[in-house]
């Protein structure tokens, strides 16, 4: 990414919550999210440059769940 794309905000904050069990009816419990990267828009295009600074090892074990939360631009 370019120092121009620094100054810019992203498209999308991407959190992960980790599976700490399931309830009485199977369906997963998530803890709490934890922030762990963005979503960068590619310049010229509509497209996303993905961006992690964290890489949870319950993420390789499909142990948990991410989530994309859009970022509000400013008007």
């Amino acid at each position: 990414m370019s120092n121009n794309n620094q100054s810019q905000r992203p498209m999308y904050r991407i959190s992960f919550a980790r599976i700490t069990g399931r309830d009485d009816k199977g369906k997963d419990i998530l803890g709490s999210a934890r922030e762990i990267g963005a979503v960068w828009k590619r310049r010229g295009s509509n497209a996303g440059i993905i961006r992690l600074d964290h890489m949870p090892i319950e993420l390789t074990r499909h142990n948990g769940v991410l989530f994309l939360n859009p970022v509000d631009q400013p008007s």
